[in-house]
């Protein structure tokens, strides 16, 4: 594996600090999903059934720095500027699936925590990844698939100027059931 530069892929923006998370803060992890579980249920796949344990969510950031080493993804845990001790998760963004070649391009995925809602903290966050993707990554192509109900996220990427190219039948499997997902993409026009 090679050694990231983490420094080099973590943000601080006016009111967020955006860290890439080892398997120590597993317990923060861990609390921010027990917090967010019933808020997440309509969002998300059917976790599995130790996903809200200690030894799951060591396991998944362990997982998540493998990615990462491979350049395969990037998830970046929000928190306010101000929290030096990092107590306290807002939610997160991640960049995935990232494949390079001719395609140069992934998929931006992010949440919130249901109590930090309609404060601009996500698209704030999405902001500096989308920095990140298009300067130090020199991504092409960032791709994001939106349930059509998920009206806060849709705008979110609307805003951020993402275009809507289609609609994506059955794409995911969400809570059990095969949602269709509006997909948007933003090219990085320094690249064009």
């Amino acid at each position: 594996m090679q050694e990231i530069d983490v420094a080099a892929l973590e943000r601080t923006t006016e009111r967020l600090q955006l860290k890439v998370l080892s398997a120590m803060f597993a317990p923060k992890v861990l609390r921010y999903f027990e917090h967010n579980a019933a808020f997440r249920q309509p969002w998300s796949p059917i976790p599995p059934a130790d996903f809200l344990t200690l030894n799951h969510q060591r396991k998944r950031l362990t997982d998540d720095w493998t990615a990462m080493e491979r350049g395969a993804s990037v998830r970046l845990w929000l928190f306010k500027r101000d929290d030096a001790a990092l107590a306290t998760i807002l939610g997160f963004v991640s960049l995935s699936n990232i494949v390079r070649g001719a395609f140069q391009s992934c998929n931006v995925g992010y949440e919130m925590s249901s109590d930090q809602l309609n404060q601009g903290y996500i698209t704030e966050a999405l902001r500096a990844v989308i920095e990140l993707a298009f300067g130090a990554m020199r991504l092409h192509r960032l791709e994001a698939n939106i349930m059509p109900r998920n009206v806060r996220s849709l705008r979110v990427v609307e805003k951020l100027g993402f275009v809507a190219e289609g609609l994506a039948r059955k794409y995911l499997k969400i809570n059990g059931v095969w949602e269709d997902h509006q997909h948007y993409v933003l090219l990085n026009a320094d690249l064009e």
